[in-house]
């Protein structure tokens, strides 16, 4: 992995493990404590809702009984119905309605309260008028017990009221009667009142069930309509149902009370802590990106540098790549000082290294120098010169005359710079005493723009070049030509010759080889001195080009920098 991957993988695993290690905990501990919040005040409401419930049901049973023929109103109704004188029966229904208005006095909550004879439908001594649709049969049963039976929450058969009520129906069971009933309302409003405290989410809805299980009343009709029977939630006391946490309260008398929750709502907080975690976790992602980058960014720098530095170095320049670069950091500005100063302490041994290799090469050749003494040996020969004179031997003082300017300009003062010029008529001496010296003639054309003749080269670059026409397969009507021309700010100097050519590996050869003795010719200085002498002197601004084919020749091209000028050709003809 590279660092960059590194360093993001580190960064974000230190960073969002702690973080997720923590949001596991914390939602166990939501979870938990939401449950049990929840679970706690759904059942102390459940219990509360039982209590009323149960209360206004033993109030209705209460004030039934009263009513019935062991209370002290049933009695009355008794005699009520044995009377038969008129003003007898109006006696005892003054009683009756003073007994019954004084039963519902003392007890606020109870609402609608009459006597019901089942088969004619009729009612008596109501203390409110009932409704024309007044029917039991249509009203939700609760509870049904021997001579008593609870209705669940419906709407009053009062006319004068609207509202949720519970109501009970008990058979008086008078001796002479079968068919009457006392029927009482007591009102559902303290109970609606603590069912509408229970609401934990918006649409939380509550059930009534009877003692057989079935749906009595219901606030969520659309999926729990009345009437309809849950078996399941008979012995269980919470559960998930139709997409409804429901949490259920049974009184000892059989009946129900269920609470039910969506579960949207019921999740509502830990969504919401999800939702918070999601975004913090978001946050801590981006803000440990972030920071990963950050701190790449600051390692990637000073790289950048080191490998610039380093790149800077193998292009052969040990300078720095940039000055005023900088790391920004201490401990890598430290370390880039100190690559710095060991580039340059390696470009002082190079350069160390080349002045005593340089050095080297210059004693070697002032030794050889040195071992032929000039002055001595150009006197001698300007002695056989006047002798050939004297003598009248001219092709013997024309090899001497040639001889003797080839050595003064070969010998002449180390490290002098020459031009092509002199170049050239070192050139000419040179192949004077190739053909004084051979038995075959061969033609020599040189030809060169006068305005290069002054453009300064090293010494001794020509000579060498047509060595190698002349010892490479040149023979009889051999033809060499020599060509000094501009070329754009480059002097471009051509040696051609039509010999037989050099084979490939004799060609590299002649350009790679160290002085090796069997190959010296001439004045025993091979083609890779001008190579080298090329290299030391234009620094890589030169060009040495060769080109031969078997049978057709071979072609050398130096190009060498120069000062541009009018060209004029010379043509000398040396055969």
């Amino acid at each position: 992995m590279t660092l960059k991957k590194r360093i993001l993988m580190i960064f974000t695993a230190s960073t969002l493990i702690p973080f997720i290690s923590t949001a596991f905990v914390s939602y166990n501990a939501i979870t938990s404590i939401q449950n049990t919040k929840l679970q706690s005040s759904i059942e102390s409401n459940l219990r509360q809702v039982q209590l009323s419930l149960e209360t206004t049901i033993s109030n209705l049973n209460h004030v039934s009984q009263q009513l019935a023929y062991q209370g002290s109103i049933g009695k009355q109704l008794e005699q009520f119905l044995l009377e038969r004188e008129p003003y007898g029966r109006i006696w005892r229904t003054e009683d009756i309605k003073t007994q019954l208005n004084l039963i519902t006095f003392t007890n606020p909550n109870i609402g609608l309260t009459t006597y019901y004879f089942s088969q004619s439908g009729a009612t008596l001594f109501e203390n409110s008028d009932v409704k024309d649709t007044f029917n039991l049969e249509s009203l939700p049963l609760l509870a049904r017990y021997y001579t008593i039976s609870y209705y669940g929450p419906h709407i009053s058969q009062d006319v004068l009221s609207n509202q949720y009520v519970l109501s009970a129906l008990r058979k008086v069971e008078l001796p002479e009667y079968d068919d009457i009933y006392v029927y009482v309302e007591s009102g559902f409003k303290l109970t609606q009142n603590i069912l509408e405290t229970d609401r934990i989410g918006k649409h939380m809805g509550h059930l009534i069930l009877d003692n057989d299980g079935r749906i009595s009343f219901s606030e969520v009709q659309d999926v729990f309509p009345e009437n309809m029977r849950l078996p399941e939630m008979i012995t269980d006391s919470s559960g998930v149902y139709n997409g409804y946490y429901w949490n259920k309260s049974t009184s000892n008398q059989g009946w129900s009370i269920v609470s039910l929750i969506p579960a949207a709502d019921y999740n509502a907080e830990r969504n919401l802590w999800l939702l918070q975690m999601g975004g913090l976790s978001a946050l801590f992602g981006a803000v440990s990106l972030g920071l990963a980058w950050l701190l790449w960014a600051m390692v990637y720098h000073p790289l950048r540098k080191f490998q610039a530095e380093i790149k800077h170095m193998t292009d052969n320049s040990y300078r720095p790549a940039d000055e005023k670069a900088a790391a920004r950091i201490p401990e890598f500005e430290h370390v880039l000082r100190q690559f710095r100063r060991m580039k340059a302490q390696i470009a002082e041994l190079f350069a160390d290294v080349e002045r005593k290799e340089k050095r080297r090469a210059d004693l070697e050749i002032e030794k050889l120098l040195y071992q032929i003494n000039p002055h001595f040996l150009m006197n001698t020969l300007d002695t056989a010169h006047w002798l050939a004179v004297m003598n009248g031997q001219e092709e013997i003082d024309r090899l001497v005359t040639s001889l003797n300017k080839l050595l003064y300009y070969n010998l002449g003062k180390l490290g002098k710079i020459s031009t092509i010029g002199e170049e050239i008529e070192s050139l000419r001496a040179y192949l004077t005493l190739q053909q004084i010296r051979y038995d075959f003639r061969f033609d020599v054309h040189i030809h060169a723009d006068e305005a290069l003749l002054d453009t300064p080269v090293p010494r001794f670059i020509l000579q060498p070049l047509v060595e190698n026409a002349l010892y490479h397969g040149l023979k009889d009507d051999g033809r060499i030509e020599v060509e000094v021309r501009p070329d754009g700010e480059m002097a471009e100097i051509a040696i051609r010759d039509n010999g037989m050519g050099i084979p490939e590996a004799a060609l590299r050869r002649l350009l790679e080889q160290e002085e090796a003795d069997h190959e010296k010719v001439g004045m025993g200085i091979g083609l890779n001195y001008v190579k080298r002498m090329l290299a030391a002197h234009y620094e890589g601004q030169a060009v040495l080009n060769l080109d031969s084919m078997s049978g057709q020749g071979t072609t050398v091209v130096l190009r060498l920098p120069m000062t541009g000028g009018d060209r004029d050709d010379e043509s000398i003809d040396c055969g």
